[in-house]
């Protein structure tokens, strides 16, 4: 397990990198009946305060969290700091709004690959990057490579993408007329509840099944961590009604923090 400065720096860049997008909105006109940006238009003076905050307190704990360990990154493998580069790429080319000069190419812009990306940035963040700091803080220690990481970077990247198409669902009628096609708009909804949420959400189980054989973990722990995948798939059926965005954020960010907390418990009876 990492130190506490590990987490919490996790935690202030998160909140940073997600307040981002919406923080550009509060100098805009709300659109219409968007009860997300209009709540960050009235915050506004409070959002610039959080932000200024976050950002100092991240720097703190960056150099909190570093100290000592500079001499140890020339020993791990220059597979991991590729591993590295890619996530934080990625991450960085997905607001267009950080380079203004450079054209309307941010990965923000394509419907169809956005939560892909989403859930590859969050997979990495939570799969790869506390084994690396690992890696880093115990030299020696090769976890960031082996085939348990990369399995569980696979399972919890399609997991979370498809929590984001399902995001997107809200947004259905505004993204019609819209240049951001999501797969809800090329699709319909049925056929992306039904041809695409319920069969990457098997595969993904399947994954974490195998996963679960060659780890041989406990019938206890297995029986937990399937629990989200089932009310995911059983989610999905449910939303071909129109709803309030406070029923999807609750939904799609009650599923992933019950996929934590179904994980954790799971964990005490490996």
């Amino acid at each position: 397990m990492n130190n506490i400065f590990f987490y919490l720096t996790l935690f202030c860049a998160t909140v940073l990198y997600y307040t981002h997008a919406y923080y550009l909105e509060t100098g805009r006109k709300p659109q219409n009946q968007n009860e997300r940006a209009t709540w960050y238009k009235i915050y506004q003076k409070q959002i610039t305060q959080s932000q200024l905050i976050f950002t100092f307190l991240l720097g703190l704990l960056v150099l909190l969290l570093f100290n000592g360990l500079q001499p140890l990154f020339s020993k791990l493998p220059l597979f991991n700091w590729i591993i590295l580069l890619v996530f934080c790429l990625i991450a960085a080319a997905y607001y267009k709004s950080l380079y203004p000069g450079w054209g309307n190419w941010g990965f923000r812009n394509n419907g169809l690959i956005k939560p892909f990306l989403i859930g590859w940035v969050w997979a990495g963040a939570v799969s790869f990057l506390p084994v690396f700091f690992y890696d880093l803080s115990h030299p020696g220690s090769t976890y960031t490579a082996n085939i348990l990481t990369w399995l569980l970077f696979l399972k919890n990247w399609l997991f979370i993408s498809l929590l984001c198409i399902l995001f997107d669902i809200k947004d259905y009628a505004n993204d019609a007329n819209q240049p951001l096609k999501t797969w809800v708009v090329k699709m319909g909804l049925r056929k992306t509840l039904f041809g695409l949420i319920v069969p990457v959400a098997l595969l993904s189980l399947g994954l974490y099944w195998i996963l679960a054989w060659l780890q041989e973990f406990s019938l206890f722990r297995i029986l937990f961590n399937t629990i989200p995948y089932i009310l995911l798939i059983t989610v999905s059926t449910q939303m071909h009604r129109r709803k309030s965005i406070l029923y999807y954020l609750a939904i799609i960010d009650g599923l992933m923090l019950l996929k934590a907390v179904c994980g954790a418990i799971g964990m005490l009876g490996f």
